[in-house]
């Protein structure tokens, strides 16, 4: 490192111009009186004892002034950087702290420009996700992330995975990583999604092949994310094959995130169970939430094959409800921002009668 580049680190350490000048002068020398590096430094003696007492207080120097002339003392520079480093992580967890509330957790667009980070953020989606994730990514990079899915299908969120570039895995390997998995010989972009309001895209080469110049976004904004949902079961979910379901969940169990409570349904009528199902719901464009119940008999759904949907990202549940005059009315329910059924729900709550 030449002079001018050891000055620079100094300065961005919050010395002066003239601090950095008086501080290597002490440190050429060692240990020297004021007056020998005024001299050498072209600056006064009194700016020599004043700097010195500032030095001194960082940990660069130490000020002999019990002794007679007054010397200052170069600290060994092993010592001034182990202090500098303990200042410096003393500042971790408050900085942690701020970093993780503002730029991680509210920052709506960030752009990714290593595979690194983009690995970083995929496990991060993952740990934050509380209901439901979605997943695209390409096979050669199941092994980094599986230990990051597993916790989270252990927490109890649906994942729904899709594994691109590989279509011969057993599926066995997709036992405890996922609630439904499909495979994909072809490439496709990785594709992550969170609870409705994180998500995550990049291009395949960048995870597949180094300095290939592309980059990633990270979003977080409720208003977007549902539109990358979408692409991922419109364009990718389609095009693989069904390679590994879960089991059906035990039994009662409320559901949040209605695709999920969709799923559950699907599996519990295929194993030709009867299942009742309360919803909190409201009928579509009204304003007021009532308990509805009844007998569940059908589902329209793109999750699990065969799917019974019309179009790509619908999910509903067809239940049959009594009415006061004891006929049965048979009514369509669907999550958050239902509009074609007759219902939207909040939650549903599945039991087996």
């Amino acid at each position: 490192m030449d002079d001018s580049t050891l000055s620079d680190r100094l300065r961005q350490l919050g010395l002066s111009e003239k601090e950095v000048d008086t501080y290597l002068t002490i440190l050429e020398h060692g240990e020297a009186k004021a007056s020998t590096v005024a001299d050498d430094a072209g600056v006064s003696k009194r700016y020599v004892y004043s700097v010195s007492e500032k030095l001194d207080e960082r940990g660069f120097v130490d000020v002999i002034d019990h002794a007679v002339p007054t010397t200052i003392r170069a600290n060994p520079p092993d010592e001034v950087i182990a202090a500098l480093t303990t200042d410096l992580e003393s500042l971790e967890p408050e900085l942690k702290n701020r970093y993780g509330n503002v730029s991680e957790q509210e920052r709506e667009f960030e752009v990714i420009k290593t595979r690194t980070t983009i690995m970083k953020r995929i496990t991060q989606l993952l740990e934050r996700a509380e209901e439901e994730v979605t997943l695209s990514v390409p096979a050669a990079l199941l092994e980094e992330i599986e230990d990051a899915l597993e916790a989270t299908v252990d927490r109890g969120v649906m994942v729904i995975l899709l594994v691109t570039g590989d279509d011969s895995l057993p599926e066995s390997r997709f036992s405890g990583l996922a609630s439904i998995a499909r495979s994909w010989g072809e490439n496709a972009p990785l594709i992550v999604t969170a609870d409705q309001h994180l998500g995550l895209f990049a291009p395949n080469e960048m995870l597949v092949r180094s300095n290939s110049g592309k980059q990633g976004i990270a979003i977080s904004q409720a208003q977007l994310v549902p539109i990358i949902v979408g692409s991922f079961f419109g364009n990718y979910w389609p095009m693989a094959e069904q390679v590994y379901v879960t089991e059906p969940d035990v039994l009662p169990r409320t559901y949040t995130d209605f695709r999920h409570g969709v799923l559950q349904s699907t599996l519990h009528l295929e194993a030709g169970h009867d299942i009742l199902v309360r919803a909190e719901a409201r009928p579509v464009r009204t304003d007021e939430y009532a308990t509805i119940e009844g007998q569940l008999v059908g589902v329209r759904q793109s999750l699990l094959e065969p799917t019974r949907d019309t179009f790509a990202v619908e999910n509903a549940l067809i239940l049959e409800l009594e009415s006061e005059d004891d006929e049965d009315t048979i009514v369509t329910v669907g999550g958050k921002g239902a509009f074609v059924e007759d219902y939207e729900a909040n939650s549903v709550t599945l039991e087996r009668v």
